[in-house]
Protein backbone atom coordinates (compact mmCIF):
# COMPACT_ATOMS: atom_id res chain seq x y z
CA UNK A 1 0.00 0.00 0.00
CA UNK A 2 1.51 3.54 -0.96
CA UNK A 3 1.87 6.08 1.15
CA UNK A 4 -0.88 8.38 0.86
CA UNK A 5 -0.35 11.35 3.05
CA UNK A 6 1.78 14.72 2.16
CA UNK A 7 5.52 13.60 2.35
CA UNK A 8 7.87 16.86 3.70
CA UNK A 9 10.66 15.73 1.75
CA UNK A 10 8.91 15.88 -1.86
CA UNK A 11 5.16 16.55 -3.55
CA UNK A 12 5.17 12.67 -4.28
CA UNK A 13 4.02 10.91 -6.84
CA UNK A 14 0.24 10.39 -8.12
CA UNK A 15 -1.43 7.14 -7.96
CA UNK A 16 -4.96 5.72 -9.35
CA UNK A 17 -6.63 2.94 -8.17
CA UNK A 18 -7.11 -0.22 -10.47
CA UNK A 19 -8.32 -3.85 -10.87
CA UNK A 20 -5.08 -4.96 -10.32
CA UNK A 21 -4.73 -2.57 -6.98
CA UNK A 22 -2.83 0.95 -6.92
CA UNK A 23 -0.63 2.04 -9.92
CA UNK A 24 1.40 5.13 -10.13
CA UNK A 25 -0.70 7.83 -12.96
CA UNK A 26 1.23 8.44 -15.94
CA UNK A 27 0.71 11.45 -17.16
CA UNK A 28 1.21 10.80 -21.11
CA UNK A 29 -0.16 7.44 -20.96
CA UNK A 30 -3.82 9.18 -22.37
CA UNK A 31 -1.67 10.85 -25.36
CA UNK A 32 -0.21 7.45 -26.31
CA UNK A 33 -3.44 5.85 -26.11
CA UNK A 34 -4.90 7.88 -28.72
CA UNK A 35 -2.76 6.48 -30.87
CA UNK A 36 -2.79 2.99 -29.91
CA UNK A 37 -5.22 2.18 -32.62
CA UNK A 38 -3.40 2.93 -35.24
CA UNK A 39 -0.35 0.74 -33.76
CA UNK A 40 -2.32 -2.27 -34.17
CA UNK A 41 -0.39 -5.82 -35.01
CA UNK A 42 -2.62 -6.34 -37.56
CA UNK A 43 -2.24 -3.12 -39.18
CA UNK A 44 1.52 -3.66 -39.38
CA UNK A 45 1.71 -7.43 -40.78
CA UNK A 46 -0.95 -5.31 -43.22
CA UNK A 47 1.58 -3.29 -44.50
CA UNK A 48 4.39 -5.54 -44.85
CA UNK A 49 2.87 -8.30 -46.58
CA UNK A 50 6.24 -9.37 -47.85
CA UNK A 51 7.93 -9.71 -44.89
CA UNK A 52 5.47 -10.71 -42.28
CA UNK A 53 6.57 -10.10 -38.74
CA UNK A 54 5.61 -13.41 -36.12
CA UNK A 55 5.48 -12.93 -32.50
CA UNK A 56 8.38 -11.08 -30.27
CA UNK A 57 9.47 -9.51 -33.62
CA UNK A 58 6.26 -8.14 -34.36
CA UNK A 59 5.65 -6.65 -30.86
CA UNK A 60 8.72 -5.12 -31.14
CA UNK A 61 8.10 -2.97 -34.29
CA UNK A 62 5.11 -1.88 -33.01
CA UNK A 63 6.89 -1.05 -29.52
CA UNK A 64 8.96 0.91 -31.84
CA UNK A 65 6.87 2.45 -34.16
CA UNK A 66 4.80 4.00 -31.09
CA UNK A 67 7.64 5.79 -29.28
CA UNK A 68 8.96 6.91 -32.82
CA UNK A 69 5.45 8.49 -32.93
CA UNK A 70 5.66 9.98 -29.67
CA UNK A 71 9.35 11.47 -30.03
CA UNK A 72 8.27 13.12 -33.62
CA UNK A 73 4.83 14.81 -32.35
CA UNK A 74 5.92 15.46 -28.60
CA UNK A 75 5.39 19.66 -28.17
CA UNK A 76 5.96 21.21 -25.06
CA UNK A 77 2.30 20.71 -23.39
CA UNK A 78 3.38 16.92 -23.38
CA UNK A 79 5.79 17.93 -20.65
CA UNK A 80 3.88 17.39 -17.39
CA UNK A 81 3.79 21.50 -16.14
CA UNK A 82 4.28 22.92 -12.84
CA UNK A 83 3.97 25.63 -10.93
CA UNK A 84 6.80 25.31 -8.47
CA UNK A 85 9.92 22.69 -8.27
CA UNK A 86 12.16 21.44 -5.98
CA UNK A 87 15.71 22.93 -6.49
CA UNK A 88 17.97 20.22 -5.67
CA UNK A 89 22.02 20.44 -6.01
CA UNK A 90 23.01 17.85 -4.52
CA UNK A 91 22.52 13.81 -3.49
CA UNK A 92 21.04 13.47 0.07
CA UNK A 93 19.84 10.76 2.15
CA UNK A 94 15.88 11.53 1.06
CA UNK A 95 16.83 12.54 -2.54
CA UNK A 96 19.16 11.39 -5.17
CA UNK A 97 20.13 13.34 -8.05
CA UNK A 98 19.70 16.90 -8.48
CA UNK A 99 17.70 19.41 -10.72
CA UNK A 100 19.29 20.38 -13.97
CA UNK A 101 18.50 23.71 -16.14
CA UNK A 102 17.10 21.82 -18.73
CA UNK A 103 14.94 20.31 -15.90
CA UNK A 104 13.58 23.31 -14.65
CA UNK A 105 13.36 24.72 -17.97
CA UNK A 106 10.58 21.63 -19.10
CA UNK A 107 9.10 21.72 -15.74
CA UNK A 108 8.35 25.23 -15.16
CA UNK A 109 5.40 26.68 -17.00
CA UNK A 110 7.08 29.27 -19.82
CA UNK A 111 4.05 28.30 -22.38
CA UNK A 112 1.29 29.48 -19.85
CA UNK A 113 4.51 32.52 -18.94
CA UNK A 114 4.11 33.62 -22.12
CA UNK A 115 0.75 34.72 -22.65
CA UNK A 116 0.92 36.73 -19.65
CA UNK A 117 2.03 40.39 -20.41
CA UNK A 118 3.81 40.47 -17.18
CA UNK A 119 5.91 37.83 -17.79
CA UNK A 120 6.60 37.82 -21.39
CA UNK A 121 9.93 40.11 -21.14
CA UNK A 122 11.15 38.01 -18.41
CA UNK A 123 10.50 34.40 -20.66
CA UNK A 124 11.91 36.24 -23.72
CA UNK A 125 15.17 37.71 -21.41
CA UNK A 126 15.67 33.84 -20.33
CA UNK A 127 15.37 32.38 -23.61
CA UNK A 128 18.01 34.67 -24.58
CA UNK A 129 20.72 33.96 -21.96
CA UNK A 130 19.89 30.65 -22.72
CA UNK A 131 20.81 30.99 -26.35
CA UNK A 132 24.36 33.23 -25.82
CA UNK A 133 25.64 30.50 -23.42
CA UNK A 134 23.80 27.23 -21.98
CA UNK A 135 22.01 26.25 -25.41
CA UNK A 136 24.47 23.19 -25.47
CA UNK A 137 23.92 22.18 -21.86
CA UNK A 138 20.50 20.97 -22.24
CA UNK A 139 19.30 17.50 -22.84
CA UNK A 140 17.55 16.85 -26.33
CA UNK A 141 14.10 16.75 -24.98
CA UNK A 142 14.86 20.14 -23.40
CA UNK A 143 16.34 21.65 -26.66
CA UNK A 144 13.04 20.47 -28.16
CA UNK A 145 10.95 22.09 -25.52
CA UNK A 146 13.09 25.60 -26.42
CA UNK A 147 12.38 25.76 -29.55
CA UNK A 148 8.93 25.07 -29.14
CA UNK A 149 8.52 28.27 -26.60
CA UNK A 150 10.84 30.01 -28.97
CA UNK A 151 8.42 29.43 -31.56
CA UNK A 152 5.19 30.54 -29.57
CA UNK A 153 6.84 33.64 -28.43
CA UNK A 154 7.75 34.37 -32.56
CA UNK A 155 4.11 33.77 -33.56
CA UNK A 156 2.79 35.78 -30.41
CA UNK A 157 4.81 38.70 -31.47
CA UNK A 158 3.64 38.51 -35.43
CA UNK A 159 -0.40 37.90 -34.14
CA UNK A 160 -0.37 40.36 -31.35
CA UNK A 161 1.93 42.99 -33.26
CA UNK A 162 4.12 43.63 -29.86
CA UNK A 163 7.69 43.73 -28.82
CA UNK A 164 9.58 43.17 -32.29
CA UNK A 165 12.69 44.67 -31.16
CA UNK A 166 13.08 42.08 -28.51
CA UNK A 167 11.89 39.49 -29.91
CA UNK A 168 15.05 40.20 -33.05
CA UNK A 169 17.51 40.91 -30.78
CA UNK A 170 16.51 37.61 -29.39
CA UNK A 171 17.27 35.43 -32.53
CA UNK A 172 20.02 37.66 -33.91
CA UNK A 173 21.66 36.32 -30.39
CA UNK A 174 20.14 32.82 -31.13
CA UNK A 175 21.60 32.89 -34.99
CA UNK A 176 24.98 33.74 -33.83
CA UNK A 177 24.92 30.75 -31.77
CA UNK A 178 23.91 28.66 -34.16
CA UNK A 179 25.95 29.52 -37.13
CA UNK A 180 29.41 29.16 -34.26
CA UNK A 181 28.36 25.56 -32.84
CA UNK A 182 27.54 24.49 -36.55
CA UNK A 183 30.83 26.00 -37.74
CA UNK A 184 32.25 24.08 -35.55
CA UNK A 185 30.41 20.84 -35.02
CA UNK A 186 33.50 18.83 -34.28
CA UNK A 187 34.92 21.04 -31.40
CA UNK A 188 31.28 21.22 -29.57
CA UNK A 189 28.52 18.87 -28.58
CA UNK A 190 25.43 18.68 -30.45
CA UNK A 191 22.59 16.66 -29.11
CA UNK A 192 21.09 15.08 -32.50
CA UNK A 193 21.54 15.32 -35.96
CA UNK A 194 23.79 18.11 -37.39
CA UNK A 195 20.65 18.49 -40.30
CA UNK A 196 18.84 18.88 -37.52
CA UNK A 197 20.12 22.01 -36.17
CA UNK A 198 20.63 23.19 -39.85
CA UNK A 199 17.23 22.94 -40.26
CA UNK A 200 16.68 25.26 -37.09
CA UNK A 201 19.04 27.47 -38.26
CA UNK A 202 16.72 28.10 -41.59
CA UNK A 203 13.89 28.56 -39.39
CA UNK A 204 15.47 31.29 -37.52
CA UNK A 205 16.67 32.61 -40.68
CA UNK A 206 12.97 32.70 -42.13
CA UNK A 207 11.67 34.38 -38.73
CA UNK A 208 14.17 36.98 -39.11
CA UNK A 209 12.69 37.60 -42.64
CA UNK A 210 9.28 38.22 -41.61
CA UNK A 211 9.93 40.20 -38.54
CA UNK A 212 11.97 42.70 -40.96
CA UNK A 213 9.03 42.70 -42.97
CA UNK A 214 6.87 43.74 -40.54
CA UNK A 215 5.23 46.39 -40.59
CA UNK A 216 2.25 47.50 -38.04
CA UNK A 217 -0.83 48.44 -39.26
CA UNK A 218 -2.26 52.58 -38.89
CA UNK A 219 -5.37 51.86 -36.58
CA UNK A 220 -7.76 54.31 -37.59
CA UNK A 221 -9.35 55.59 -34.59
CA UNK A 222 -12.18 58.74 -34.15
CA UNK A 223 -11.92 58.67 -30.82
CA UNK A 224 -9.17 60.68 -28.32
CA UNK A 225 -5.72 59.85 -29.39
CA UNK A 226 -2.04 60.25 -27.70
CA UNK A 227 -1.31 63.90 -29.57
CA UNK A 228 -4.91 64.85 -27.92
CA UNK A 229 -3.68 64.34 -24.39
CA UNK A 230 -2.59 67.94 -22.45
CA UNK A 231 1.53 68.48 -23.00
CA UNK A 232 2.31 67.55 -19.30
CA UNK A 233 0.44 64.13 -19.64
CA UNK A 234 2.25 63.09 -22.76
CA UNK A 235 5.46 64.19 -21.15
CA UNK A 236 4.27 62.30 -17.77
CA UNK A 237 4.39 58.74 -20.42
CA UNK A 238 7.52 59.62 -21.81
CA UNK A 239 8.76 59.84 -18.14
CA UNK A 240 7.46 56.21 -17.53
CA UNK A 241 9.55 54.53 -19.69
CA UNK A 242 12.54 52.78 -18.89
CA UNK A 243 13.95 52.05 -22.54
CA UNK A 244 15.59 54.45 -24.71
CA UNK A 245 15.08 53.13 -28.16
CA UNK A 246 11.31 53.09 -26.80
CA UNK A 247 11.28 56.96 -26.56
CA UNK A 248 13.35 57.59 -29.41
CA UNK A 249 10.50 55.84 -31.16
CA UNK A 250 7.80 57.37 -29.42
CA UNK A 251 9.55 60.29 -30.42
CA UNK A 252 9.50 60.01 -34.33
CA UNK A 253 5.53 59.74 -34.19
CA UNK A 254 4.44 63.76 -33.43
CA UNK A 255 6.32 66.86 -33.77
CA UNK A 256 5.17 67.52 -30.20
CA UNK A 257 6.58 64.23 -29.18
CA UNK A 258 9.57 64.65 -30.46
CA UNK A 259 10.35 67.55 -28.17
CA UNK A 260 9.36 66.05 -25.46
CA UNK A 261 11.97 63.24 -26.43
CA UNK A 262 14.95 65.49 -26.60
CA UNK A 263 14.57 66.93 -23.18
CA UNK A 264 17.70 66.69 -21.53
CA UNK A 265 15.97 66.16 -17.79
CA UNK A 266 14.42 62.97 -19.71
CA UNK A 267 17.39 61.37 -20.53
CA UNK A 268 19.50 62.56 -17.46
CA UNK A 269 16.48 60.98 -15.23
CA UNK A 270 17.14 57.95 -17.51
CA UNK A 271 20.73 57.45 -17.16
CA UNK A 272 20.43 58.05 -13.05
CA UNK A 273 17.62 55.34 -12.95
CA UNK A 274 19.84 52.65 -15.00
CA UNK A 275 23.69 53.72 -14.16
CA UNK A 276 25.76 54.79 -10.93
CA UNK A 277 27.04 58.00 -10.76
CA UNK A 278 30.57 56.79 -11.15
CA UNK A 279 30.18 54.90 -14.30
CA UNK A 280 28.54 58.38 -15.25
CA UNK A 281 31.67 60.32 -14.24
CA UNK A 282 33.65 57.53 -16.18
CA UNK A 283 32.02 58.26 -20.16
CA UNK A 284 31.12 62.26 -19.85
CA UNK A 285 29.29 63.14 -22.87
CA UNK A 286 29.73 66.95 -23.59
CA UNK A 287 27.85 68.78 -26.16
CA UNK A 288 29.34 72.07 -28.55
CA UNK A 289 28.48 74.17 -25.85
CA UNK A 290 30.39 72.08 -23.07
CA UNK A 291 27.40 70.46 -21.58
CA UNK A 292 27.05 67.33 -20.73
CA UNK A 293 24.77 65.57 -23.80
CA UNK A 294 22.66 63.19 -21.64
CA UNK A 295 21.36 61.47 -24.43
CA UNK A 296 24.28 60.56 -25.81
CA UNK A 297 25.86 59.45 -22.63
CA UNK A 298 22.90 57.42 -21.85
CA UNK A 299 23.76 55.65 -25.27
CA UNK A 300 27.09 55.12 -24.36
CA UNK A 301 27.20 53.89 -20.85
CA UNK A 302 24.71 50.58 -21.95
CA UNK A 303 27.77 49.51 -24.60
CA UNK A 304 29.76 49.18 -21.76
CA UNK A 305 27.53 48.47 -18.40
CA UNK A 306 23.78 46.26 -18.04
CA UNK A 307 20.58 48.40 -17.71
CA UNK A 308 18.68 47.78 -14.89
CA UNK A 309 16.67 45.01 -15.37
CA UNK A 310 12.74 45.93 -15.15
CA UNK A 311 10.06 42.96 -15.13
CA UNK A 312 6.04 43.02 -14.33
CA UNK A 313 6.49 39.95 -12.52
CA UNK A 314 9.38 37.32 -11.84
CA UNK A 315 9.68 33.71 -10.61
CA UNK A 316 10.46 33.36 -6.77
CA UNK A 317 12.92 31.54 -5.08
CA UNK A 318 11.93 30.45 -1.11
CA UNK A 319 15.14 29.93 1.12
CA UNK A 320 13.87 28.47 3.47
CA UNK A 321 12.18 25.42 0.84
CA UNK A 322 15.08 25.71 -1.98
CA UNK A 323 11.75 25.72 -4.41
CA UNK A 324 11.63 27.77 -7.39
CA UNK A 325 8.03 28.85 -8.24
CA UNK A 326 5.88 31.26 -10.01
CA UNK A 327 3.34 33.05 -7.18
CA UNK A 328 -0.18 33.28 -8.59
CA UNK A 329 -0.71 36.86 -6.77
CA UNK A 330 -4.99 37.24 -7.04
CA UNK A 331 -4.64 33.48 -5.10
CA UNK A 332 -1.80 34.88 -2.89
CA UNK A 333 -4.72 37.76 -2.04
CA UNK A 334 -7.81 35.96 -2.23
CA UNK A 335 -6.46 32.67 -0.28
CA UNK A 336 -3.43 33.93 1.27
CA UNK A 337 -1.62 30.99 -1.11
CA UNK A 338 1.83 31.27 -1.10
CA UNK A 339 2.55 29.12 -4.24
CA UNK A 340 3.90 26.37 -2.61
CA UNK A 341 3.72 24.47 0.32
CA UNK A 342 5.99 26.24 2.56
CA UNK A 343 6.74 25.27 5.90
CA UNK A 344 7.97 28.23 6.87
CA UNK A 345 6.48 30.33 9.82
CA UNK A 346 6.65 33.38 7.59
CA UNK A 347 7.18 32.45 4.05
CA UNK A 348 7.02 36.10 2.87
CA UNK A 349 9.97 37.32 4.43
CA UNK A 350 11.31 33.75 2.92
CA UNK A 351 10.85 34.98 -1.04
CA UNK A 352 13.13 36.56 -3.09
CA UNK A 353 12.70 37.82 -6.90
CA UNK A 354 14.89 35.80 -9.61
CA UNK A 355 16.53 37.56 -12.21
CA UNK A 356 17.11 35.58 -15.66
CA UNK A 357 21.06 35.49 -15.10
CA UNK A 358 19.85 34.18 -11.36
CA UNK A 359 18.04 31.59 -12.46
CA UNK A 360 20.70 30.04 -14.75
CA UNK A 361 23.00 30.37 -12.16
CA UNK A 362 20.91 28.36 -9.81
CA UNK A 363 21.65 25.57 -12.02
CA UNK A 364 25.65 25.91 -12.01
CA UNK A 365 27.46 23.25 -10.44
Amino acid sequence: MPFLGQDWRSPGWSWVKTEDGWKRFEFFSHDLEDNSTELELKELQDENKENLFTGDDCEAAAKKRKKDNFNNNAKSHFFYQEKWIYVQKESTRERHGYCTLGEAFNRLDFSSAIQDIRRFNYVVKLVQLIAKSQLTSLSGAAQKNYFNVLEKIVRKVLDDQQNPRLIKDLLHDLGSTLCILIREVGKSVLVGNINIWICRLETIINWQQQLSNFQIPKQVSNGITLDDLPLHMQNNILYKFSDGWDIVNLGQVTSTLHMLSEDWHLWKKLCQYHFAEKQSCRHLMLSEKEHVDWKLMYFTLQKYYPKKEQYGDTLQFCRHCSILFWKDYHLALLFKDSGHPCTANDPDNCFMPVSPQHFIDLFRF
